[in-house]
């Protein structure tokens, strides 16, 4: 759930992306961006584990808060956007994508302090799933909507009661405002330099989720050891993870990054067992595995409907 890899999910995203690299396809050379994107995913899964551990002491709301406050801080004093001479139009689709961004980190950390990371990501990546494959339009895709159907039902026990029924729900809910994001996340890409626009998305979403955490936790989020934990998740989840996908971008094409990222299940799925030990029951790691197909496939016939 990195804010770099929203923008590929979409046809128009991608086109631009592999424009800038004018026939540059997957080669040697590419293994580089590809151990960057890995270790991007790698960061923002186990920077969620480590937000599970930091909701007893904070509670996901006050998570939240501390992710994107923390986070907006060190972008914007990073990045420096500029203010003036921007439309309303502008700053309309800067108050939605943080809005979007704010809804998806609400709804899905209180998916993940119900149910355990691997399934609550693997319903989150339906969101996007589901965009690709309206995005296509192609009748393959029922296909891949099949498989990632199968996998839900897998991953529910046949009717979610294996999960919490209200995590399940929170963790689907995340996955809408996903493909909400990535739509705004597009359209602020084009209206905005280099992360300028992501940078004030940001800092909106922080000061729409602040109420939320101060209602919820208060005074403990201004504990030195709480806010320590609330830095590396906002460094791991959403710093660290941005930087280096932004680097894999320019030199790998957007189709191979968008199939890497359909990976991430897999890997909230690793690091809830290492960190939270959260194990999984034989179909539920079939159910994570026919999601990331379904992922991967609705990719591949993006592109191909593209040629």
């Amino acid at each position: 759930m990195s804010e770099a890899a929203a923008s590929v999910a979409l046809p128009e995203a991608a086109g631009a992306l592999d424009a800038q690299r004018a026939g540059g396809g997957p080669s040697r050379r590419a293994l580089g961006p590809v151990a960057l994107v890995v270790a991007g995913a790698l960061s923002v899964q186990f920077g969620a584990a480590i937000a599970v551990m930091l909701m007893p002491r904070a509670g996901a709301l006050g998570v939240v808060t501390l992710r994107l406050v923390l986070a907006a801080l060190v972008l914007l004093a990073f990045c420096r956007p500029r203010l003036r001479g921007h439309s309303r139009a502008d700053w309309g689709t800067v108050v939605a994508f943080g809005t979007a961004m704010a809804a998806m980190n609400v709804l899905f950390y209180q998916a993940v302090d119900r149910i355990p990371l691997g399934a609550a990501v693997t319903l989150e990546v339906l969101g996007p799933l589901a965009l690709s494959v309206i995005a296509s339009r192609r009748l393959v895709n029922l296909l891949w909507a099949g498989l990632a159907l199968g996998g839900v039902v897998l991953l529910s026990g046949g009717g979610f009661d294996r999960l919490d029924p209200v995590g399940a729900a929170f963790a689907l809910a995340a996955g809408a405002m996903w493909a909400a994001y990535i739509v705004f996340s597009a359209r602020t890409g084009r209206r905005f330099p280099q992360a300028d626009g992501l940078a004030l998305a940001m800092g909106v979403g922080a000061l729409l989720s602040l109420p939320l955490g101060i209602w919820e936790s208060g005074s403990m989020l201004l504990e030195p050891s709480t806010i320590g934990l609330g830095l590396a998740v906002a460094l791991m989840s959403s710093v660290l993870p941005y930087t280096l996908e932004l680097l894999a971008l320019r030199r790998l094409p957007a189709p191979t990054f968008a199939v890497l990222m359909s990976l991430e299940p897999a890997i909230a799925a690793t690091a809830g067992f290492l960190v939270l030990h959260q194990a999984l029951s034989p179909a539920e790691g079939l159910a994570i595995v026919l999601v990331i197909a379904a992922s991967m496939g609705a990719v591949r016939t993006q592109v191909a409907g593209k040629r």
